[in-house]
């Protein structure tokens, strides 16, 4: 098959960077960043996340070949922050955001088996 080995689409190669950035000269304050072995998951998260951010003007990203774990985030900013500092404080934000969503999955979690246990002592005590 043509498809890469699949350890090869999560272990970064010795040498490799996650992220790569290159400076948009066609554009005022804007960024490529190419993010290595990740997928559309990650990527649309941030672009997301970026398009509500104050200061972005422009968040997109693309995935140059479906075989390859690799995409492509383009950010431009007003020029109040970097693309750079937009990028890091939106990834801040997912972290932050993830965590909360973690958090409260278990407590749901953790609420729904307590009712059952308490649904399963009050059938054995019918």
């Amino acid at each position: 098959m043509n498809a890469p080995d699949r350890y090869e689409a999560i272990l970064l190669a010795p040498g490799e960077n996650k992220i790569d950035v290159e400076v948009d000269t066609r554009m005022p304050s804007a960024a490529i960043f190419t993010f290595h072995k990740e997928d559309h998951t990650l990527a649309n998260m941030i672009r997301t996340r970026l398009l509500r951010t104050p200061h972005v003007t422009f968040a997109a990203y693309r995935v140059p070949h479906p075989l390859t774990p690799n995409f492509q985030l383009r950010c431009q900013t007003d020029g109040e922050i970097t693309p750079r500092q937009a990028v890091i404080n939106a990834c801040q934000a997912l972290i932050k955001d993830l965590g909360i969503l973690s958090r409260e999955f278990t407590k749901e979690y953790e609420l729904r088996k307590m009712a059952n246990a308490a649904n399963q002592q009050q059938n054995i005590g019918e």
